[in-house]
């Protein structure tokens, strides 16, 4: 008889030892969890999970999104560490600044001026503020071009021009 209680009592244990084993969760389950945690709470990290260890790596661009995961990642029942090898990438660097060229300013709004004015054949170049114009007109466009060059407010205006 003591034979028989004895058999079943190790049964007994050996039963209750497999359904605590099984009620543990699986590493794979527990990583899952933690990368769904972590897919909403610090988008770009991903975990690894071992033995009820996570292991977190990604990237991140404060270091309030690495302490967002790794309290994400502790906050899944059956974790019982986690390592946070997440990297912190600083923002990029703000765009330099446009330097615009005054010259160009003044030609830009010297050829907005003359084809508005329907002229052509006219180019306007400008060095230091100074209009030179060049090309074939007629004399009687003269007075337009001449206007139209000025409206940009030039230092000068050189007239080059060849009138017909």
């Amino acid at each position: 008889m003591k034979q028989r209680q004895s058999f079943l009592l190790t049964c007994l244990v050996m039963m209750m030892g497999v359904l605590l084993y099984a009620c543990k969760p699986s590493d794979a389950k527990l990583q899952k969890e933690v990368n769904d945690k972590l897919a909403t709470a610090a988008p770009g990290v991903i975990a690894e999970v071992k033995g009820g260890v996570a292991t977190l790596s990604g990237e991140v661009m404060d270091e309030a999104a690495k302490t967002g995961a790794e309290e994400a990642a502790q906050g899944v029942k059956g974790i019982k560490s986690v390592t946070n090898n997440v990297m912190v990438t600083p923002p990029p660097p703000p765009p330099a600044p446009v330097v615009i060229n005054p010259d160009d300013l003044v030609r830009n709004s010297v050829d907005s001026s003359l084809q508005a004015a329907g002229i052509s054949g006219v180019t306007a170049t400008v060095a230091n503020g100074e209009v030179t114009l060049t090309g074939t007109i007629k004399k009687a466009d003269l007075k337009k071009v001449m206007q139209a060059a000025n409206e940009s407010k030039p230092k000068k205006v050189v007239n080059k021009l060849t009138l017909q």
